[in-house]
């Protein structure tokens, strides 16, 4: 056999399709290597490790037009000079912006099980609702609530019987405010609890409980915003097929009052990107009824069913 022979053949045997799926040299993808979507989401796998410092999506980014029942256009609070002084003729029908990114910050904090690894993110989140139909104001942004937070994922995988596997816990530490003075200013900080939970089947589900950080009488924009925003929120996820989910969040104050809120969200992945498993773009249907739609009108209870588009974790 010819030099020129035995080389070809080399080359060939180390490009073949079947060297290359048992090599363990390969590099793995770490958003597509097989693993939950829980796991995925927080990288709490080594395959699904995608390192620190990428951005990634949080909550969805959105662009929805929200029609609903009713709006707040004399936000109040019990704090001194918290209400406003004109009432607004804002419209019940808006565009809504969120913008939604974190970044992993450090990996390996604590000892972790074999083949996972815990982590440290800051995640940032921006809703604006933005009177866009609304000529007589001149179409004005209502309100812009911010919500930077610090968390920490520790991974679980824990067997819970019937195919439920618990997947992390974990602790937030989140401020949300809308940035705007008195008497319209709102804000809180909350240290935050977490857990999730996924079957065989996809199905998630995710807990958080909070604690409101003390302030003073003299810095409390918001003396009673738990009462009505709540002190605990569950939410679930079912995949009904490639193409539809259905998301349900409840939040509650746990007091007698019961105040809080629910939100129903139907997402579809367009057809043309069934092929493309990291393709995030969805059309976004969600149903919102109670309080805390924004952070001004905390205390205003409202119905709101928004359509628009949504990328999720791209």
């Amino acid at each position: 056999m010819t030099h020129r022979c035995m080389t070809s053949l080399i080359a060939l045997a180390l490009t073949s399709p079947l060297l290359a799926a048992v090599d363990p040299g390969a590099p793995v993808n770490c958003r597509t290597s097989k693993a939950s979507t829980i796991t995925h989401f927080w990288e709490l796998s080594d395959s699904a490790d995608c390192d620190t410092f990428g951005l990634r999506g949080y909550r969805p980014i959105s662009l929805m037009g929200s029609f609903s029942d009713g709006v707040n256009r004399q936000p109040g609070s019990p704090a001194a000079n918290h209400t406003a002084l004109t009432v607004e003729p804002y419209q019940t029908s808006e565009l809504i912006f969120q913008l939604s990114v974190r970044t992993k910050l450090a990996k390996g904090l604590l000892p972790s099980p074999a083949g996972t690894t815990d982590s440290l993110w800051f995640g940032y989140t921006q809703k604006s609702f933005w009177q866009v139909f609304n000529n007589r104001l001149s179409r004005p942004f209502r309100n812009t609530d911010h919500q930077p937070e610090l968390i920490y994922a520790y991974p679980l995988d824990t067997a819970l019987g019937d195919r439920w596997t618990l997947r992390y816990a974990g602790v937030s530490l989140n401020h949300q405010s809308n940035g705007q003075a008195e008497p319209l200013s709102r804000s809180w900080n909350r240290v935050i609890l977490l857990a999730g939970m996924d079957n065989a089947a996809g199905t998630q589900i995710n807990v958080r409980a909070w604690q409101r950080m003390p302030e003073s009488i003299d810095n409390d924009d918001n003396p009673d915003i738990a009462d009505f925003i709540g002190r605990a929120e569950l939410s679930s996820l079912w995949s009904i097929n490639e193409r539809h989910s259905l998301g349900l969040t409840v939040r509650h104050n746990l007091r007698l009052s019961g105040r809080g809120a629910g939100t129903l969200d139907w997402t579809i992945k367009p057809r043309t990107t069934l092929n493309n498993p990291n393709a995030g773009l969805r059309y976004h249907v969600q149903l919102f009824s109670g309080y805390g739609d924004s952070l001004a009108s905390y205390n205003f209870r409202r119905t709101a069913v928004r359509v628009g588009v949504s990328l999720v974790d791209w």
